[in-house]
């Protein structure tokens, strides 16, 4: 294990230092700019068709073959956050703010508002290339976009994505989810990490055996009901605690650019660790540029890239603006972090400082839902991507594999399995961030034409066979 261990940390530090971060930015601020910040100018449009989304009724001109796709484009929003909205939000802030300080928020965000244009093209690809397969399911994402935007040559790249995508679900959708769950009811409630392992297996398997319908089906039900439950909490204890509010959003900006002396039980952190740290558990948790959420996006009942692109965009501000800025904020106006804690208790502490006797049991219970909806989205995406891979028949040996290692992965020793999430969500990156730059004409002028009321046709209408 040890070896191991260091082989991984070697590749982490190589895939997670500086050249990561800048094409990680880089890549969205370069597609924010070609949109002509079109994401963030947008944003009110964004959740009006997402509201409008919630059943599939078909847009003007769309109604003869409004069915295409198998979800709502409001579920496919609902199963790409089931996906993001998991233990990043609450031990991976946590985690961000206790190795970089406070001034790692700040970085999250600056993640968050070039990812939005980062998700963005990755669902308008997603549409626009999406095949149907053999069971007349719509497929796609990163590795069908390579496939079928840059063209034969380049299906190395894709088969790379694959490869790393079902790997890395195993990781940060299955064992780092069922590890923190069991962790934190273990602490809260006393409930052994088997027990917690087992009751997440049954349950996810009634679920993830019904495949995208159903999966979509319980996440569009779960992610509103548990995020608005988190943000209300959230709010009370920022309410409780307005009087340190200045002083945190203070300590935000100003150690985002000045090194953080050590305090207290914290041991003070540089301002590149406050930018690694922000901008890779920014990423962890709001996914943007790992070309994950596009695979649930591929699947929406729409006939346009352009609108499900806008819808696929609010994933990251209601991930890391809205979610995540509550949770470092609880943080932040406790004292709590300065004595040293990390990851889910960190959270878990200064929700208890505000509410004694309820915070733990908040955290604790909003962690195991997350975590829960989090198995079920990253499921999807794992098993797409070892379609692609090995083809439509073994859809169900990966289903029944996925399952059988929630259990494995609650009782697993953390810091290894957290290790290996971090270096796969890189490597998946980088093939989606190469194919993201290479076709932003293609997302450029699907976008314009959109805006000047020309027809933007999805993949199912286009020729995947020429050249």
């Amino acid at each position: 294990m040890e070896t191991l261990t260091a082989i991984f940390s070697a590749i982490n530090a190589v895939v997670w230092g500086p050249l990561m971060l800048i094409l990680l930015l880089g890549v969205g601020l370069y597609l924010q700019l070609g949109l002509k910040l079109m994401p963030i100018r947008k944003l009110g449009t964004g959740f009006k068709l997402m509201w409008q989304g919630r059943e599939a009724k078909p847009a003007p001109g769309e109604a003869k073959k409004a069915e295409e796709g198998e979800i709502s484009p409001f579920n496919a929003l609902m199963t790409a956050l089931s996906a993001t909205i998991g233990t990043g939000n609450i031990a991976g802030v946590a985690t961000a703010i206790a190795l970089g300080g406070p001034g790692a928020v700040f970085w999250m965000w600056i993640t968050a508002l070039v990812g939005m244009a980062t998700k963005f093209a990755e669902a308008v690809l997603a549409v626009r290339y999406r095949e149907t397969d053999s069971t007349g399911y719509h497929v796609g994402g990163p590795m069908f976009y390579i496939k079928n935007g840059l063209g034969k040559k380049w299906l190395w790249l894709g088969a790379a994505f694959a490869f790393f995508g079902a790997v890395a679900a195993f990781g940060i959708g299955n064992t780092v989810q069922s590890n923190s769950v069991a962790d934190a009811l273990d602490s809260t409630f006393g409930i052994p990490h088997g027990v917690t392992g087992l009751v997440i297996m049954v349950l996810a398997a009634a679920v993830i055996l019904g495949g995208i319908k159903r999966i979509a089906k319980v996440a569009g039900k779960l992610v509103p009901i548990m995020g608005i439950a988190y943000i209300v909490a959230g709010l009370i204890v920022l309410v409780v605690n307005a009087g340190q509010l200045g002083d945190a959003f203070s300590m935000i900006f100003y150690y985002a650019f000045n090194p953080h002396a050590a305090v207290g039980g914290f041991a003070g952190a540089a301002v590149m660790a406050a930018i690694r740290f922000g901008v890779a558990r920014g990423i962890f948790s709001n996914e943007a540029g790992l070309g994950s959420a596009p695979i649930a996006h591929a699947a929406a009942k729409t006939r346009n890239p352009v609108r499900q692109g806008m819808i696929a965009m609010l994933g990251t501000f209601i991930d890391t603006i809205i979610v995540c800025t509550i949770t470092a904020l609880v943080i932040l106006t406790s004292t709590v972090w300065i004595e040293g804690e990390a990851g889910a208790s960190l959270t878990a502490l200064s929700f208890d400082a505000a509410l004694p006797g309820w915070g733990n049991q908040i955290v604790s219970l909003a962690l195991a839902v997350f975590a829960f909806t989090t198995i079920l989205g990253w499921s999807f995406y794992g098993e797409k991507c070892f379609q692609f891979l090995f083809g439509t028949r073994s859809i169900m040996l990966y289903r029944v594999l996925f399952v059988l290692a929630i259990p494995l992965g609650a009782m697993a020793q953390l810091g290894f399995i957290w290790l290996m999430a971090d270096t796969f969500n890189a490597l998946m990156a980088i093939p989606n961030l190469i194919a993201l730059a290479l076709l932003s004409p293609v997302v450029f002028k699907l976008t314009r034409d959109y805006f000047d009321g020309k027809e933007v046709l999805p993949g199912e209408d286009l020729d995947h066979n020429k050249g």
